[in-house]
């Protein structure tokens, strides 16, 4: 079972005329609105500047695959003093009611473009007295909330994680189960023997309120199980709900430093319990705009949607492009079924 590229990759690149997207434009999340029979995609924008700042940027469609952008100014502007003052990125979006819930890694200061040798050097020590926060000291990246109706007006909610860790891929589940909001994140500092793993994984947690999780309890959900999984790993896509599982894709970084993407199935009562996952990936880095990029490897999906049976897999690609690659929701689902936990 494997996701297929779609031949019109990338769907997006960067725009030379759009000083805040004129580097690279990657990492979507995605929303199919049913009724519009239209494609949402929510994009990280970075620009060429020596800070590498970044911006969510968007876009439609009205058949999935051929996208326009819908402004020449970013969707989701940087806070002017804020706790994502200097990036927002890698967006996942959920929609409840009438408003759209975003979630987004993001940083207080620039980080510099760090794949060029030397260009985070001025980056690496803040401008930070010693009794400044943990977070600010290290730059380290937390998770952010913010929802808005229209892409236009938003309300900025805060962070969502723990601002003692470093704590990234965040991403809300689209409905409450058991009347309580649930979260699958991946902390990096949670690793060691009291962690139960060697690498940074999946945790999940639930609260009653969306402020809620950093004081909630949590459950180890994966950790490096097979060949490909050698190093971290995190989820990537909101889930899906499908009558055999929720249905999450994920990704592991290998000893190469590739990304490659499997597939979870999830309880749909108890979203903490894996009930089938792929023992070999869905998808590695080959094409030339995967292996070209500013991270040579690199393919990450924030968005999935499912329209007329197939499943539609954004991702970014070098972390230079958006791309798509898409499969038959009902085979990878049969693929699933007959796979073990």
């Amino acid at each position: 079972m494997t996701l297929q590229r779609f031949s019109g990759n990338p769907i997006l690149s960067p725009h030379p005329d759009h000083d805040w997207e004129d580097l690279a434009v990657f990492n979507p999340a995605a929303w199919h609105d049913e009724e519009n029979k239209e494609v949402l995609l929510l994009y990280r924008a970075a620009e060429s500047a020596p800070d590498y700042k970044c911006r969510l940027g968007l876009a439609t469609s009205k058949d999935g695959y051929h996208f326009e952008r819908v402004s020449d100014q970013p969707a989701f502007e940087l806070s002017v003093e804020g706790f994502d003052g200097a990036t927002i990125q890698d967006p996942r979006m959920i929609k409840i009611g009438d408003w759209f819930y975003v979630t987004y890694a993001c940083r207080h200061f620039p980080f510099g473009q760090f794949w060029i040798p030397g260009g985070r050097d001025r980056y690496a020590q803040p401008d930070c007295g010693p009794e400044f926060p943990h977070y600010l000291r290290t730059n380290a990246t937390l998770t952010g909330l913010a929802m808005t109706r229209d892409f236009k007006t938003w309300v900025r909610a805060g962070w969502i994680t723990d601002p003692l860790l470093d704590d990234r891929d965040a991403i809300l589940f689209p409905e409450k189960i058991g009347g309580k909001f649930v979260l699958m994140h991946r902390p990096l500092e949670w690793v060691g023997e009291q962690y139960g793993t060697e690498h940074a994984c999946v945790w999940i947690c639930e609260a009653g309120d969306l402020m809620g999780f950093p004081h909630a309890e949590n459950r180890r959900l994966i950790r490096n199980k097979y060949p490909w999984e050698t190093l971290k790993m995190g989820i990537n896509t909101p889930p899906i709900r499908t009558p055999e599982g929720w249905l999450t894709i994920y990704h592991a970084v290998g000893a190469d430093q590739f990304y490659r993407l499997g597939a979870l199935l999830l309880d749909l009562n108890d979203p903490g319990k894996v009930l089938h996952r792929t023992p070999d990936f869905l998808m590695e880095p080959e094409a030339p705009y995967e292996l070209e990029g500013f991270y040579r490897g690199a393919i990450f999906p924030c968005g999935a949607v499912v329209i007329d049976g197939t499943l539609f897999v954004y991702y970014g690609a070098g972390d230079r492009y958006c791309a798509l690659a898409t499969c038959p929701l009902d085979g990878l689902i049969d693929h699933l079924l007959s796979c073990p936990a």
